[in-house]
Parts: C-alpha cells; sequence; structure tokens
C-alpha cells in the first residue's frame, strides 16, 4: 500500500532523513520507534506531503505521491492524525469530526458522512455522549481519542499516527493502544510513530527502527520487544524509558 525509496529530507543545510526506505502492506500496523530527534515526525510529514523531499519518492497503491499537495494525498486514501493531537479546541467535539469529513463534504457526500458519525458514536461512545462539548474541555485520552476519530472521518486506506500516547498516563495510553488495534480489525492499514516502544511493538505486525535519520534495523514488532540487543545498540543506553 505504501512504498518509499531512498528518502531523503533536509531542514535547510541540515538532513532530517538519509535515504529512507520502507514499506507497508495492506491490513498491517507498521510501526517507527526511535528516540526524540531521530526524525520520525520529519518522515510522516514528507510523506504526507507537508515537507518536500530533497530526493526519493513515495507511493501509495502504486500511484507517486511525492509531489502531491497534502489535500490531494489525503483524497487519495492516507491521513495523518498529528504529533500534539491539534484539535480546535473552541469548537465542539462533533464540529471537529465534521472538520475531518471537509474534503468529503465539498464532494455533497453529506448523507454518508452523517452515516459515519453514527459509526464514529458507537466506536467511540465518550465522543457520542459529549458531541456538543468544547473540545479544549475533553481530557488528554479523550482529545486524543477525538483525533483518532477526526481522521477517521475522512475514510482512509491508510492512517499515520504520529505519537498518539504522548503526555499521556500509562492506563491511558493502554486504551490509545487498544483503539488501534482495533482499527486493524476494521480493515484500516496503520503506520504507528511511537516513542513508547513497548506499547508500538506489542500490536505491530513489523517495526523499523531509526535513528539519527536513518532506518537501522527493520523486523517482526513482538521479535524486537525481545530483542535486547535492539533495546541497547537502537534506544541507546536509557532505553529503559522508552520499553519499560
Amino acid at each position: 500500500m505504501l512504498r518509499i525509496r531512498n528518502l531523503t529530507s533536509c531542514y535547510g543545510k541540515i538532513r532530517a532523513l538519509e535515504n529512507v526506505s520502507l514499506h507497508v502492506w495492506e491490513n498491517e500496523i507498521v510501526s517507527i520507534i526511535g528516540a526524540n530527534g531521530a526524525g520520525k515526525t520529519t518522515l510522516v510529514n514528507t510523506i504526507s506531503g507537508i515537507i518536500p523531499p530533497t530526493r526519493g519518492t513515495v507511493s501509495l497503491n502504486g500511484t507517486n505521491i511525492t509531489r502531491k499537495a497534502p489535500e490531494d494525498i489525503v483524497e487519495m486514501g492516507l491521513t495523518q492524525v498529528p504529533e500534539g493531537r491539534q484539535i480546535f479546541n473552541s469548537l465542539s467535539v462533533l464540529d471537529n469530526l465534521r472538520l475531518g469529513a471537509y474534503l468529503r463534504y465539498r464532494r455533497g457526500l453529506r448523507k454518508e458522512i452523517e452515516e459515519d458519525l453514527d459509526g464514529i458514536f458507537s466506536m467511540f461512545p465518550i465522543l457520542g455522549e459529549r458531541r456538543g462539548q468544547k473540545s479544549g474541555t475533553l481530557s488528554g485520552g479523550e482529545q486524543q481519542m477525538l483525533a483518532i476519530a477526526r481522521g477517521l472521518m475522512a475514510r482512509p486506506s491508510l492512517l499515520i499516527l504520529d505519537e498518539p500516547s504522548l503526555g499521556l498516563a500509562p492506563r491511558v495510553t493502554g486504551d490509545i493502544i487498544e483503539v488501534i488495534a482495533g482499527l486493524k480489525e476494521k480493515g484500516i492499514t496503520i503506520l504507528l510513530i511511537e516513542q513508547n516502544a513497548r506499547a508500538a511493538l506489542s500490536i505491530s505486525d513489523r517495526c523499523y527502527v531509526i535513528e539519527t535519520g536513518s532506518v537501522l534495523v527493520e523486523g517482526e514488532g513482538r521479535a524486537l520487544l525481545a530483542d535486547g540487543d535492539v533495546k541497547r545498540a537502537y534506544l541507546g543506553r536509557d532505553y529503559r524509558e522508552f520499553w519499560e
């Protein structure tokens, strides 16, 4: 579904990504893990068309999307849930969800969107209960659920989740990870960017470990979870920060 070849991205003269290659098959959860500053968010922003690459290609379902605008990429079926949630705090839960379907409203799919809202409220009952509440008054975990639900309103075939557990308590992180695992059961392919390696690897089919802008190792999620050498070599001496 997603194929990246020799992707390099720069901020000025600084190379944030260096010859990154990876792929995601349909109905997989693929995680990308690494320490802060490894290049994870730069990678997903390049995939989503927010940052133009210096070289390399990004293909979605066999179509080259390397130079396409972010809104065109969304229409082609790839949606990113950004780091930090970035919901519209002053708007209601319902209005945030409707904004996630903005491009579909432009195509006149109002009835279909209303049906999808019913599905979202079944999947996330708390959002249904608080549909009229201002989003900024939700808890951190509820805001993350809203951010994921807003992404789903675009009807993506591939959903990119950038640090969904960021700033959440361990119990709430567990709830979010359960939600992500459940999305795969609904046929949604997921690229999961996470600093919490244990949480990510526990539900991932495959994983790429990134350090200083390069892919250093690829493997099955649970195999890497049990690999002490990978923990130490690719997540540094303080790997317990990401693992425990």
